[in-house]
């Protein structure tokens, strides 16, 4: 395995780590918008207020993107599964 393949191996480990919490973390940062701007407007410092629906915004995020989550995984391992073959040479 030569370094130009681990270095390959790695960049498409973390573009897809990136491209997995890409969904929960666009979603915390809409809510997180909204309820700030709630805030501001009502003024209430609260940090639960905060926390809480991002927390629950986060979790349904990750409901429904689940399955889309796990067909990219198990892609991503079937393929480095099918190459071992072509690493360890």
């Amino acid at each position: 395995m030569t370094t130009d393949m681990v270095v390959a191996l790695s960049r498409q480990a973390i573009e897809l780590a990136l491209f997995l919490a890409l969904p929960m973390l666009g979603v915390s940062l809409v809510v997180g918008v909204f309820v700030s701007v709630l805030q501001a407007a009502t003024q209430i410092q609260e940090m639960t207020l905060t926390f809480v629906p991002k927390i629950l915004s986060m979790f349904i995020a990750l409901l429904l993107a689940f399955p889309w989550m796990m067909d990219k995984m198990l892609n991503f391992t079937r393929e480095l599964f099918m190459n071992i073959p072509t690493y360890l040479r």
